[in-house]
């Protein structure tokens, strides 16, 4: 058998009670890169649901002027 495909499943911080919103861009800072790209959910672990809701989001904090588009 093959032991090394076995990993961790990662948990959706929303679905464990985390709330984020577009208010607060240190836990937002979070779900993008150094660059300021949102991370894909296969990295964050989040579900389809709160991944589309995350980059929503980020994408109000962008346009509000709370966290750049780029670095």
């Amino acid at each position: 058998m093959a032991e090394f495909n076995k990993r961790k499943k990662k948990i959706c911080m929303m679905c464990a009670g985390k709330p984020v919103d577009y208010k607060d861009p240190e836990t937002l800072k979070r779900y993008t890169n150094e660059k300021g790209k949102i991370v894909p959910r296969r990295v964050t672990g989040n579900c389809a649901l709160h991944q589309r809701y995350i980059s929503k989001q980020v994408k109000r904090a962008r346009a509000i002027a709370l966290m750049p588009y780029s670095r």
